[in-house]
């Protein structure tokens, strides 16, 4: 089986052409072409012959195939559901903004973090996803809205907040990264890209030395213990005190922030003393907090707090002066809002 182009970054790339004495320049054409443009067709445009032959000979060019596609009549937010060559399957989220686009990568097939209050946690850890089928889910959502929705295809944000533990994928996410950032190709800038985590610290420990400066966002979800405990069961190996530690390590670029997303659920971490507790743990840090109600999902036993609880929630870290968001649910009409995503088969 030949190996996918799409798991090289482009350092890889240049070892491969180098090492069998191609010319050099082969390496930012097959980049330009097949992530700048896209294009998935053989490259047979500014390379020479024994390049083309070479790479036709070496490299696979397949990308997950989408499998069904659902799009949101409320707010045209676009959910896929690709299928992996192993028949495994993956979610992937299009959220639209002022004509333009976020996309919500998945990591890995299910997760083994089972957070209580995500539907992905439920399906369990199937396996991780390779770098190739990372950066497959974004080619082929900006082809579809090439597509579907021409001169949409903007894709400006990534986010890997889909289904998986980024940290626990370390690996081939950090690959994909590097793709993602490669100014020979998609040329995503360091700030437009963020990696979310529920606190694995093996991942933690990694991030100073080896993630390319893009942003880092914790699944924090509740200052108390016992209830990070229920929610985020890998709490009780990684305590959230160790996790703000060693993210405290992590430095930051001019005017970037850590973000803290904070599920809110009703009559479980909704109340004015949650808030409080959150403010003095994040006082004096980098923070920015993101305020997500809970989004719903089959057999859950939690529910979304009333808007007064939740505008009562942000006033209270208002008094703290740390910047705190609400964020809009978009995709819920088709389970693709945040904590929604499960491709369980």
């Amino acid at each position: 089986m030949k190996p996918s182009f799409y798991d090289l970054n482009y350092s890889d790339l240049e070892i491969v052409i180098q090492q069998n004495n191609l010319n050099h320049s082969a390496a930012s054409v097959l980049f330009n072409w097949h992530y700048k443009k896209k294009q998935t067709a053989q490259c047979l445009d500014n390379i020479a012959q024994c390049s083309v032959v070479f790479v036709q000979n070496t490299f696979d060019f397949s990308l997950p195939e989408i499998d069904t596609v659902h799009e949101s009549k409320n707010d045209r937010a676009v959910k896929f559901l690709f299928t992996l060559k192993d028949q495994h399957k993956v979610e992937t989220v299009l959220i639209p903004f002022h004509n333009k686009y976020s996309i919500c990568l998945s990591s890995q097939v299910g997760c083994a973090m089972n957070c209580s209050f995500c539907f992905t946690g439920t399906q369990g850890l199937k396996r991780h996803l390779t770098t190739s089928e990372i950066v497959g889910q974004f080619i082929q959502a900006w082809r579809w809205l090439a597509n579907h929705r021409p001169g949409e295809q903007r894709i400006l944000n990534i986010v890997f907040m889909g289904q998986g533990e980024p940290l626990h994928n370390f690996d081939a996410v950090k690959k994909a990264c590097e793709i993602f950032l490669s100014q020979h190709g998609t040329s995503i800038g360091v700030q437009k890209i963020t990696i979310s985590t529920a606190g694995y610290m093996p991942g933690l420990k990694r991030w100073s030395e080896e993630i390319p400066g893009v942003n880092l966002a914790l699944s924090l979800h509740s200052p108390f213990e016992e209830k990070r405990n229920e929610l985020i069961p890998i709490n009780k190996k990684y305590p959230l005190e160790d996790v703000l530690a060693a993210i405290d390590q992590i430095p930051l670029n001019k005017k970037q922030f850590i973000t803290y997303e904070y599920i809110l659920i009703k009559d479980f971490n909704d109340t004015p003393e949650d808030a409080k507790q959150l403010g003095t743990i994040l006082t004096g840090k980098s923070a920015y907090i993101n305020l997500i109600p809970f989004n719903s999902f089959p057999g859950s036993k939690y529910q979304r707090p009333d808007l007064d609880k939740i505008e009562q929630f942000k006033a209270v870290l208002d008094t703290f002066k740390i910047p705190t968001l609400i964020r809009s649910t978009k995709g819920d009409d088709v389970l693709a809002a945040c904590g929604q995503l499960n491709s369980k088969n």
